[in-house]
């Protein structure tokens, strides 16, 4: 199999357009609309301050070890809730194809230290990706084009056991997954609905209709409800898809804010990460909005995540073309002057 970076959210041909828009520069025409879009994300980050400059990782505060980000593919980050653990996806050396490595602290305080690839179960002889840890830190997501799925990149779950085993994967069958491809699975407890997991999905019946026969399609964002005990077949996400790419979605653990990428226009690049609010959970989305220059590039932004208190944004990005892609943090303070 070729590797293309499919799995971890990169557009190459996109990429390449971005690329060259930013050696072209900004022009006057921008700024004005600029303004205006970072003033409406201010409005919807509730009780927040704006997010920071983006940096890689190896330089936020704490940081993390030097082998952090390679000159590999690196993307796919997430934090385990009490923000000791993290996993990411990645084909450096000692991959197979795509795998899901894992870095470790001992604390908050400390620097992540080197990843190291969780092994088989998880990782296959295939693609191995978008990795997302449960509440409980022993329900594990991720997603897999190994054999014996719904077709393309499937979600499985597995569970981290406290005798230190992994149960053997199962994929979550195929009213959740499809013929097409999907990506960035999000577990949660959402008021009123109970387990939820949201994810994105290429298949057929979306929000642009496809034509006649297709059976895949755009990347848009879905949720599954959890009855019976099984995920259900999906529906969209109301409020937030558009006619283009719509991928790798995160919530909020109070399910207030949903993060993802998008290759709608009004970005900053080729693709980049919007985010839409809630006042409450039992609320529509807000329409979506860019994160503006801080968190965006002229390139591909892919996977956002955030840390348990919401104050760290992780994400993966082109900007660097040297690098393929490298993790990239923002961060955000509580603002005691407001209220969501």
């Amino acid at each position: 199999m070729t590797i293309h970076g499919k799995g971890l959210g990169l557009v190459g041909r996109a990429a390449l357009v971005a690329l060259a828009a930013a050696a072209l520069g900004c022009t006057q025409d921008a700024i004005a609309p600029r303004a205006a879009a970072e003033s409406e994300v201010r409005a919807r980050l509730g009780p927040f301050t704006p997010w920071s400059q983006a940096v890689q990782i190896e330089d936020a505060i704490p940081g993390a070890h030097p082998n952090f980000n390679t000159a590999s593919l690196d993307g796919c980050p997430a934090s385990s809730r009490d923000g000791k653990t993290f996993f990411m996806a990645s084909n450096r050396p000692g991959s197979r194809l795509i795998d899901i490595w894992v870095s470790r602290r001992e604390s908050t305080d400390e620097p992540w230290g080197e990843p190291v690839n969780v092994g088989e179960p998880i990782n296959s002889a295939y693609n191995d990706f978008c990795p997302m840890s449960a509440r409980d830190g022993h329900e594990f997501f991720f997603v897999s084009n190994r054999p014996g799925g719904c077709g393309g990149d499937d979600i499985y779950v597995t569970r981290f056991r406290d005798d230190g085993t992994i149960d053997e994967p199962e994929n979550l069958g195929c009213d959740v997954n499809s013929a097409g491809n999907e990506a960035g699975p999000v577990p949660l407890t959402e008021p009123g609905r109970g387990k939820v997991l949201y994810f994105s999905s290429t298949r057929a019946g979306g929000f642009s209709p496809e034509p006649s026969g297709a059976v895949t399609g755009d990347a848009d964002l879905y949720s599954s409800e959890w009855k019976g005990g099984r995920y259900q077949a999906p529906t969209l996400v109301p409020g937030v898809n558009s006619a283009q790419e719509d991928g790798q979605p995160y919530v909020q653990r109070d399910a207030l804010e949903l993060y993802f990428f998008s290759t709608r226009p009004g970005g900053q690049g080729a693709q980049d990460i919007w985010m839409a609010s809630r006042a409450k959970a039992h609320d529509a989305w807000s329409a979506p909005v860019n994160l503006g220059p801080n968190v965006n590039s002229a390139a591909a932004e892919t996977r956002p995540s955030l840390s348990w208190d919401g104050t760290t944004l992780y994400f993966g990005s082109t900007r660097v073309p040297s690098q393929g892609s490298d993790i990239y943090v923002s961060v955000r303070d509580r603002d005691a002057g407001r209220n969501r």
